[in-house]
């Protein structure tokens, strides 16, 4: 039997809306969704990222963990795998699916427009296992 804070926890539906963005282990603009923090989330991180005009994201790994990413604006490419030399181009309306420990960084290819995307992963704490990643290290942390 459950505990009526379970339950009561279970049945409440949270909105969320992020105010501010933060900084990020990927040096991108996150605005944080949804979360164990933010919505007692407990295998669901949700958020919404920015590539500014120009930019990209640091090389970095999720371990243990899947990403999804759904392309609103912008075109991203995503250069992957082992000293990322693999890539994918990807615009609004693309569903991308990232999986545990691979390697990858995003840039955007507009010099004028920002890139935005709502990604999802199946862990509440996903921020606490992003690894930064050196391309000239070919193997990537698992």
């Amino acid at each position: 039997m459950q505990n009526s804070t379970q339950e009561s926890a279970q049945q409440t539906v949270v909105t969320v809306r992020p105010q501010q963005e933060i900084a990020t282990v990927q040096r991108l603009p996150y605005f944080i969704g949804l979360s164990a923090a933010t919505a007692g989330t407990r295998g669901l991180a949700m958020h919404l990222v920015v590539v500014p005009p120009g930019g990209h994201g640091e090389p970095h790994v999720h371990v243990g963990y899947e990403t999804g990413i759904y392309i609103l604006e912008g075109r991203i490419e995503t250069r992957y795998g082992p000293g990322l030399a693999e890539s994918v181009i990807n615009e609004p309306g693309d569903f991308v699916f990232i999986p545990p420990g691979v390697p990858h960084q995003p840039v955007n290819l507009s010099a004028t427009e920002p890139a935005r995307a709502v990604i999802a992963r199946n862990d509440a704490n996903e921020a606490d296992r992003v690894v930064p990643y050196d391309p000239k290290e070919v193997p990537a942390p698992q």
